[in-house]
């Protein structure tokens, strides 16, 4: 168990948070969240060690291994990618590297010998003879190449160190577990993956996590970073939001009767305890909801921005067709011999590991990039926007927000481009900001706030949920959903996929998958994990 009582940190005058008192138990994961700035990394460091608290006590026995998800791709250039991995256990590794070192001596005394044989007693002890397989199954899991596994680090792309790093994280059963953004850098096959790993993990964790299918698949408990302070819920991502969004609500009405809003959340939380999805957390989980009460909850002070995309036309019949197209990067394809029909009231989600081949076909059809063979013909009553995700260059400018928008609008009104960015929680003297020093997230907010000024009735979106704190994820998503045009698009966001597209397509090493049918349901197909399978190892030639 861990115990947090009375903490306090900031950083100069800024308080992050303080009076927090916690609890973390064996058995149960627990989700951080928070708006951008608040402090869900920093609490992280706060936990592991790393940063040392203004005030308050942090304390769990002694003897509890604690592993953390380090974010320095770079710290272990010359080892390979196995030894990174059961480096994660510091105390197992350090045996074997004394063991391999004392029978590495050409002058072997009988001192050596007894060391050697002290060493070899608590390797076997602590399951060394089996580590080196175990760390093989994590990198495998993670969708690391066997042939990678051998490899220094130095030697594998940024995308495989990121892997090996949470690899090294979760090697060793360690009692507890502090994940910071652990989805990043990995596809969905290893997203599920690690998420069927965690929901099995018997001991502690702590994640901080920008993933809402993630959290709401493995969290038991929700820690919300908000008004100075951290609070505990029971119940995962989902269940938290609901209930901060009916106080929310509730909050704006002041003549809303104290019985009225209690008898609301109870009927909310009754009906969240009897649908948990996980069997394991559900008994736990209804027994800490039926002991909540309503004072213990609290409204959101964040802010949720408006997103809503309104064409200016409807999409006609003919959306676009796509004959023969074909791409080559470096003497490669990335795709060749590509056929589409893009349909009136399709909402495709393009998956899988091809990454570069999605976001070509992206640049191609939006007239980005000339350099294709085949052709594609778009509808008259057509007109696309665009989402890069390589984006920088639109903001190497030194106007201001408003400016920069107006540069995508015929019109002059300040006022009518002011209420695109007010959506987009630009107020005021924010407006002004020239776009430059914008953070990651800001841009993003800008170009959906471009996208929303276009009124076209199809959107192409190459990874926008990148940057984005999870109410702007969510804002989005229902944008999307209640949009009445044309959705071509890419995401890692599970949830943000299945809640919109009805139709997949997947680019693979030997061809392409298209199926009308939502992610979950293309995930579970027989057929098309059979067609994957023999895709990703070069089975299959023909496209389909």
């Amino acid at each position: 168990m861990i115990n947090v009582s009375e903490l306090k940190f900031g950083f100069g005058e800024r308080i992050l948070f303080k009076d927090v008192n916690l609890k973390f138990t064996p058995g149960n994961c627990y989700g951080i969240i928070g708006a951008n700035g608040a402090g869900k990394s920093t609490f992280l460091k706060i936990l592991s060690g790393e940063l040392e608290q203004d005030s308050g006590l942090i304390s769990y026995p002694a003897n509890l291994r604690m592993a953390v998800l380090s974010q320095d791709h770079f710290a272990f250039e010359s080892v390979r990618l196995l030894d990174v991995v059961m480096m994660g256990h510091a105390k197992l590794y350090a045996i074997q590297q004394e063991r391999d070192a004392i029978y590495a001596k050409e002058d072997f005394s009988e001192a050596d010998g007894l060391r050697a044989s002290e060493l070899e007693g608590e390797f076997a002890e602590m399951g060394g003879w089996e580590a080196e397989s175990q760390a093989a199954i994590l990198l495998s899991g993670l969708g690391v190449s066997e042939t990678d596994h051998p490899k220094l680090m130095q030697e594998v792309s940024e995308v495989v160190k990121v892997r090996a790093l949470l690899a090294q994280a979760l090697f060793g059963n360690p009692d507890i577990l502090l994940l910071d953004e652990p989805t990043n850098g990995l596809d969905l096959d290893s997203v599920g993956w690690l998420e069927e790993f965690l929901i099995n993990f018997a001991n502690i964790v702590v994640v901080v996590s920008h993933d809402r299918h993630f959290l709401n698949a493995v969290c038991t408990h929700i820690c919300d970073i908000d008004f100075g302070q951290i609070r505990q819920y029971p119940g995962n991502y989902d269940f938290w939001y609901r209930i901060s969004r009916i106080l929310q609500q509730q909050s704006k009405d002041e003549k809303k009767r104290r019985e009225e809003k209690t008898k609301d959340l109870k009927e909310f939380i009754m009906r969240f305890s009897s649908n948990a999805s996980k069997s394991r957390q559900a008994t736990s989980r209804k027994k800490v909801l039926e002991k909540l009460e309503i004072d213990d909850l609290q409204a959101t002070s964040r802010r949720f921005p408006w997103v809503g995309f309104k064409p200016e036309r409807e999409p006609g019949n003919n959306v676009l067709r796509i004959q023969n197209l074909g791409r080559v990067l470096d003497g490669k394809p990335l795709f060749s011999q590509l056929d589409l029909m893009i349909n009136r009231g399709d909402k495709i989600a393009f998956v899988g590991r091809e990454h570069l081949a999605k976001t070509a076909f992206f640049r191609i059809i939006t007239g980005e990039d000339g350099e294709y063979s085949g052709e594609f013909y778009w509808g008259q009553t057509m007109s696309n926007a665009y989402f890069p995700k390589e984006n920088s260059q639109l903001f190497d400018s030194d106007a201001s927000i408003v400016e920069w928008l107006k540069t995508f609008t015929s019109s002059d009104d300040d006022t009518y481009i002011r209420s695109f960015l007010g959506r987009m929680l630009f107020s005021g003297d924010e407006a002004l900001k020239p776009v430059r020093v914008l953070s990651g997230g800001e841009k993003v907010r800008c170009l959906l706030s471009r996208l929303m000024l276009s009124a076209a009735n199809c959107l192409i979106l190459d990874e926008p949920t990148n940057h984005l704190d999870l109410e702007a994820i969510t804002a989005l998503n229902n944008g999307l959903i209640e949009y009445a045009g044309v959705v071509l698009f890419t995401s890692h966001d599970h949830e943000f996929v299945n809640s919109i597209a009805n139709r997949i397509i997947e680019f693979c090493p030997g061809g392409v998958i298209d199926r009308m049918m939502g992610f979950d349901d293309y995930l579970a197909d027989p057929q098309v994990r059979q067609l994957r399978d023999d895709y990703y190892h070069g089975h299959v030639i023909a496209e389909i």
